[in-house]
């Protein structure tokens, strides 16, 4: 049962990954493309963990968390870049 619970949430992930990457190239304005990025780390790092559990390793679970990381602070980086015209002041 645990085995069909991970590919269906692979496959509706990959689904909503793919919705995400639409946005991101069709968005209408920039701060729909940010948060289709956004949503898009969110999305990865769920897949990383749903991969991490089917292969009952800890490992993914640090990539994971290294990506929501990174996802974090590029998010920051855009926004502060699109508010002000400079990200370090």
């Amino acid at each position: 049962m645990l085995t069909f619970a991970i590919w269906v949430g692979f496959v509706l992930l990959s689904l909503s990954l793919l919705l995400n990457f639409w946005r991101l190239l069709v968005g209408p304005e920039v701060i729909d493309r940010i948060l289709a990025l956004d949503t898009m780390y969110i999305n990865t790092i769920a897949l990383i963990i749903l991969y991490g559990l089917s292969a009952a390793s800890g490992l993914y679970f640090e990539a994971a968390l290294l990506i929501a990381m990174l996802g974090f602070v590029s998010t920051i980086a855009v926004c502060k870049y699109l508010l002000r015209g400079d990200i370090i002041e």
